[in-house]
């Protein structure tokens, strides 16, 4: 048995325009003598114009964003010249909104018919907005490495002349720099209205967490605070102020003993977030010299310049309490 060789499919007008409509793709044509610009009403409804047999170069140009409308009057009077195809990317404005186009042809007047080019304009918005935001996630991702290097410069310096020695410095440097690591891991937009890096509670339990393992038993550390977002300058910040009050815990504090405990909860006060930490079962409390340490000087410098508020602490007999007092509009940056 003969297999029958399939025919080849006949485009006819109705089929080829089904296509394009299916595409996006709207089809123009310019005479270059009169400027007199011809599109379908595809195109004219991607202008957001209402349909007629032809619109001139100009009405049409100024549609076009004030930012595009040189350039790509240029781009265009240099198409006839152009070798080759080309495709020029620009904005036009449809009331409020903005919309990109991609005009594409051939130039060096191939295809002109009776002194008329043809081409096609394309939607491209979503592809723009998509390399925009690829753009705007390489610059925040570079600021943020940024910022952390040069806060890692920060902590290497002056961790190096608290330190009694390398090996004291190495692990004094490497437990900041941990706390600063599981911070940025949290970083993420969150919805509007709640900052762009981390909730608090989740700040708090993350950077607490390996301390929680200290212990004679697993959630000694509880954390109960109100649901709002961190910005990421003030992320940092947080992350290594309460690392410093956790290692004095589990130096001389509550998490220093097996059934020792921590809670840290918040309350509002006006512009305020004031964050309760509260040591109980530890050892008996003792103040601290009148000499602070690099890890008191570098909390307090945090407190009062990153999160625009101060802090205190108060020796109790049953465990120390520390009063975080923190600005809104700070934490938020």
């Amino acid at each position: 048995m003969i297999k029958e060789i399939p025919k080849a499919h006949v485009w006819s007008p109705e089929h080829l325009r089904l296509a394009v409509n299916a595409a996006g793709v709207a089809l123009w044509a310019w005479n270059v003598d009169s400027d007199a610009f011809t599109m379908d009403k595809q195109g004219f409804a991607l202008w957001g114009m209402e349909w007629r047999a032809d619109v001139g170069f100009e009405e049409l140009s100024a549609n076009i964003h004030p930012a595009d409308r040189d350039r790509v009057r240029a781009a265009f009077n240099a198409t006839r010249a152009t070798l080759g195809r080309y495709e020029t990317d620009f904005r036009i404005m449809v009331g409020q909104e903005v919309r990109w186009i991609a005009a594409r042809g051939e130039g060096d007047d191939v295809g002109i018919v009776g002194r008329t080019m043809f081409g096609i304009f394309l939607d491209v918005t979503g592809r723009k907005q998509a390399e925009e935001g690829h753009e705007l996630l390489a610059g925040e991702m570079s600021h943020r490495v940024k910022n952390l290097l040069t806060i890692a410069t920060g902590l290497t310096a002056i961790t190096s002349r608290s330190a009694s020695n390398m090996e004291d410095m190495a692990s004094q440097l490497t437990e900041r720099l941990s706390a600063l690591g599981r911070a940025h891991d949290l970083v993420r937009p969150l919805p509007e209205g709640q900052g762009d890096a981390a909730l608090l509670g989740d700040l708090l339990s993350v950077v607490l967490k390996p301390y929680d393992d200290m212990g004679a038993f697993s959630g000694r550390i509880r954390v109960s605070v109100e649901r709002m977002g961190v910005g990421q300058a003030a992320a940092m910040g947080l992350a290594l102020v309460i690392h410093e009050l956790a290692t004095n815990s589990i130096k001389y504090g509550a998490l220093s003993a097996p059934e020792g405990t921590l809670d840290v909860t918040s309350a509002s006060d006006g512009n305020d977030v004031v964050v309760t930490w509260v040591e109980r079962g530890g050892p008996p409390v003792k103040a601290p010299p009148a000499k602070s340490g690099f890890g008191t000087r570098l909390v307090d410098r945090s407190v009062a310049g990153q999160l625009g508020g101060k802090i205190d602490y108060e020796w109790e007999e049953d465990g120390l309490i520390v009063t975080l007092r923190m600005s809104r509009s700070h934490l938020a940056v």
